[in-house]
């Protein structure tokens, strides 16, 4: 029989009044980061009294589109970059970009977080039916890459005949193009990977978008570009909403006079992006002065160094500490209300309280954080809340962290107060100590010392698991470092950059367990020292 049987129903009554009581202040005091406001409004533009629009746009996504600068790390270069500020110009109006992770940037306009996606969105069917796609800024094709001195593949048929292991980009043309000629496809989430694995073996050949290709692999090591290119071509053009009809026809001409100035081929030709597929771009019966050569040479992406990317990193260290208090301060809140419930609360209450548990250490947390972030706005939106369920990425993240490990917290307190003899109730109410005196003052200190070593577990798994917030927008030490891995920066580089990642995340886990081990030792010394006593 448990502890919560053998209570009266005032010392369970006494227990649920006093967690209840006591969680307004923790709440205030753990977690200011839930009364922000979801959606701060953004200060108008001085220039046209409109304000800024945003542009989302994923910085993971590297070279040559966007990335950062490694001589200025505050500021995002590339060329996609410097086509948003030539088309602030001839809008009048200010851009201003915002994190968002690729595979969502159609989410995101149509969850009304952003205004317009432009990150090498290819113009696909599946996406014309949720997006209103601009005129094309750019013709794209693909590139076969393979190792130097491969003899055997030098066609993308030969690819299909000799059945080789091709890399690509996940849902992009190159991965529908292997996947319909019926080739072994290794997809990947990063533009630096797939080359890695080609130099060391792991793959036979990649197949990537002639910009990829030449910012990632035609001077790395080892790697051969294979020429000609794979027939056909594909498109990026900018997304917005289906019902921003007018805002995507001021794009539309705003795109067409910077093609018609020459503004357009200038940005590519500094980036080495400009050839002859760029000519479908003009209309029928306009033309152009000739080009010079098939491709100019892309940018030096070389420069990274520790004072470059090492503040980048210290600002994600420190939304990743924000991020894993305030997630933990809620999972306690939450996980102590639950443990009581199904301690001391009557039977639906113990019920309630289970499925909780149950339910919450049942569905993955990036599932969740989808749910919360996407799927509850979108029903809010049947009935009309839609903005009071539309909360940031940082606050979406706190609550969807501290909500799955509130059911694991609640399973170690149960244990915890679960654990403490019944005399200590019973000596304490023959002090004259009421139920809820007893469990504040007597069970709850007792069951601390239990409930410390796991709990301190569960702090430095939190830890880590904040990458998943990465996948909403927010940008901690995780994504940051994903970030800065395809911005350009040579392997060395690239190396330190992960050395220290895994340093910073050392430094922020290594202290709480020796911090939890002090205090274990410390309050198992009291203890001992009040038994001789």
């Amino acid at each position: 029989m448990d502890t919560g049987e053998r209570l009266s129903p005032r010392a369970r009554y006494g227990m649920l009044g006093f967690v209840v009581l006591t969680t307004p202040f923790l709440l205030t005091l753990g977690n200011p980061a839930l009364g922000q406001s979801p959606t701060p409004s953004a200060p108008s533009d001085s220039g046209s009294g409109l304000p800024p629009l945003r542009w989302g746009a994923d910085a993971e996504g590297g070279a040559p589109y966007i990335f950062y600068d490694p001589e200025r790390p505050e500021q995002l270069i590339g060329f996609e970059v410097d086509l948003i500020r030539a088309l602030e110009r001839e809008l009048g109006r200010r851009i201003e970009h915002q994190q968002y992770d690729f595979k969502k940037l159609v989410d995101g306009l149509e969850r009304g977080d952003i205004d317009l996606a432009m990150n090498g969105l290819e113009i696909t069917p599946d996406r014309q039916k949720r997006v209103r796609f601009s005129r094309p800024y750019y013709v794209f094709k693909l590139q076969l890459v393979t190792r130097e001195g491969e003899t055997e593949i030098n066609s993308l048929r030969d690819c299909v005949e000799k059945q080789a292991r091709v890399g690509t980009l996940e849902n992009t043309a190159a991965s529908r193009l292997l996947e319909q000629l019926r080739v072994p496809t290794f997809l990947y989430d990063s533009q630096v990977t797939p080359f890695e694995d080609l130099a060391l073996g792991r793959l036979d050949a990649v197949l990537m978008d002639v910009p990829i290709v030449l910012y990632h692999g035609r001077n790395k090591p080892g790697l051969r570009l294979v020429e000609p290119l794979v027939s056909g071509r594909g498109y990026y053009a900018i997304a917005f909403r289906k019902d921003d009809e007018e805002l995507a026809r001021q794009f539309d001409v705003a795109l067409e006079r910077l093609l018609a100035s020459g503004e357009l081929r200038r940005i590519y030709e500094t980036w080495g992006l400009w050839n002859a597929s760029q000519e479908e771009l003009y209309p029928p019966n306009q033309f152009g002065l000739e080009l010079a050569r098939e491709h100019t040479a892309p940018q030096s992406l070389e420069g990274w160094s520790f004072g470059s990317y090492f503040p980048l990193l210290l600002r994600a260290v420190w939304l990743t500490v924000e991020l894993t208090v305030l997630s933990m301060a809620v999972a306690v809140v939450i996980g102590l209300i639950i443990a009581v419930c199904r301690l001391y609360g009557p039977y639906p209450l113990q019920l309630l309280a289970l499925c909780y548990v149950e339910f919450f250490r049942g569905i993955p947390v990036l599932l969740l954080l989808y749910f919360l972030y996407f799927g509850l706005p979108a029903i809010g939106q049947v009935f009309g809340w839609d903005m009071a369920l539309r909360w940031s990425p940082f606050v979406t993240a706190v609550l969807g962290l501290g909500l799955n490990y509130a059911a694991y917290e609640a399973e170690i307190y149960r244990a915890a107060i679960s654990s403490i003899p019944r005399a200590q109730w019973e000596a304490a109410a023959s002090l004259g100590l009421t139920p809820t005196q007893t469990f504040r003052y007597v069970i709850l200190p007792q069951a601390i010392r239990i409930i410390l070593p796991p709990s301190t577990t569960d702090f430095v798994a939190l830890f880590k698991d904040t990458s998943l917030a990465g996948t909403i927008t927010v940008v901690e030490l995780s994504k940051q470092y994903q970030i800065l891995s395809t911005s350009g920066a040579d392997y060395r580089a690239l190396v330190e950059i992960g050395v220290a990642t895994a340093l910073l995340y050392l430094l922020m886990a290594v202290p709480l367990g020796y911090l939890s081990r002090r205090l274990e030792e410390r309050w198992h010394a009291g203890h001992l020292a009040e038994g001789r006593h």
